[in-house]
């Protein structure tokens, strides 16, 4: 018998239909005699039909009355799984955030999970219910209801699953388990059985699409065992989010190909290079609360620097507001140029730690292709490239191909 954690996102409890299929599913792990926590989501659709509900009301929604509003979705999931669960005969409990205990910080919108105060659902668990727990949610010191931010269930479902000290947390979605690369680009994209927390680390915050980054983060820390899966297939293992000293991980050098397109590249020109000019450029980005990724600085013969960096697309038109009006005459650059059409494409994989020449020939590879790299960034299991985005699907492809990744490991 085992404690399994189990999270369904949005589109897996997008209708009652849907709902009995998860329902079913768990049906059968607890025939297996297995405790079992069901973490869910709102239905799909639900909180974006929420926010534009509040934004009706509030041009710019209160942070905290918009926690209120959002967590309710989850909460209407919650109730219909258990009624699900009870019309199958099985003893079922729901609880939405603040129910459990899951204490977070105050950062409304956005809060971070503090602590957890599991009691309850052990109890429960000991008298045979199967308990559901409303993601994405939590309560303050002071009582206020909290939300996670997007992608928040994973971390919910991976939270509980450390504070349960579950046997493995697996994340049900609408992929059955992690790819060399986006399948939908590359066909020949495999399903990988096995990959790193580092290598998972990396390819979410790369622009990965399948877990929340701060679900990976904190199964990392905690060491639960995390496994993805389809919501959708009845069979197959998905993948396995392990560590590195496993002795039966994929040997391969490189795992996948992760990508983003929503790089924007600014270039201040012409900045005097002196001490503290990097922060002169980047603390009224940074105040402006706007995330810099990759960042070079090169500089000239003439005693000046040409300091570049990405930041998020969205973000791209601020950024440049903010340096034109407020940093360039203060520090006497000569001008700031933007190209917001720019994409970043990253390989990504442990085995660099023992392998030389994973560098050049990601480069000669893109170079055959007349492909003209703009920004580099490294790390010891990543290397990441800026390239203008309408060469983004061509590089995907052929760096899948040159790494072998269509290719079943030896």
């Amino acid at each position: 018998m085992a404690l399994i954690v189990q999270k369904y996102g949005g589109t897996s409890v997008g209708s009652p239909e849907r709902m009995k299929n998860v329902v079913r599913r768990v049906a059968k792990f607890k025939a297996l005699g297995h405790q079992i926590v069901v973490v869910v989501s709102a239905m799909s659709g639900e909180t974006n039909r929420l926010i534009g509900l509040a934004k009706e009301m509030q041009a710019q929604p209160d942070p905290r009355e918009l926690d209120m509003v959002i967590s309710t979705g989850e909460q209407v999931t919650i109730g219909l799984v258990s009624m699900g669960l009870m019309q199958e005969g099985l003893k079922a409990k729901s609880y939405t955030g603040a129910q459990v205990k899951i204490i977070t910080d105050s950062a409304f919108t956005k809060a971070r999970i503090l602590s957890i105060d599991e009691q309850n659902i052990r109890a429960d668990l000991a008298n045979g219910y199967v308990v559901v727990v409303a993601g994405f949610q939590g309560i303050d010191s002071k009582g206020n209801i909290t939300t996670l931010g997007r992608g928040g269930s994973d971390t919910t479902g991976v939270a509980i699953a450390a504070a349960l000290h579950a046997d493995e947390c697996q994340i049900y979605t609408d992929v059955d388990g992690v790819y060399t690369t986006d399948p939908r680009l590359v066909p020949e994209a495999r399903r990988l059985k096995t990959i790193t927390f580092e290598e998972m680390l990396e390819m979410a915050s790369l622009g990965s699409k399948v877990l929340q980054i701060r679900a990976v983060e904190f199964a990392g820390k905690y060491r639960v065992k995390l496994r993805v899966l389809s919501s959708f297939d009845e069979e197959g293992d998905g993948t396995l989010i392990t560590f590195e000293e496993n002795d039966k991980m994929e040997q391969a050098i490189i795992s996948g190909i992760a990508f983003n397109r929503d790089e924007a590249k600014i270039t201040v020109r012409g900045v005097p290079d002196k001490p503290g000019i990097a922060y002169q450029i980047l603390g009224s980005i940074s105040e402006a609360n706007i995330d810099v990724d990759m960042i070079i600085q090169n500089v000239g013969v003439d005693g000046t620097t040409d300091f570049s960096f990405t930041v998020h697309r969205n973000e791209f038109d601020k950024a440049m507001d903010i340096l034109k009006n407020q940093v360039q005459s203060h520090i006497g650059a000569r001008d700031v140029v933007g190209d917001n059409k720019t994409a970043k494409v990253s390989v990504v994989g442990v085995g660099m730690r023992s392998h030389v020449g994973i560098a050049s020939k990601m480069f000669r590879t893109l170079a055959e292709e007349g492909i003209n790299i703009q920004m580099i960034s490294t790390s010891e299991i990543k290397i990441s490239v800026v390239i203008h985005e309408k060469y983004l699907e061509l590089a995907v492809r052929v760096l899948h191909k040159a790494f072998d990744l269509d290719q079943e490991p030896a």
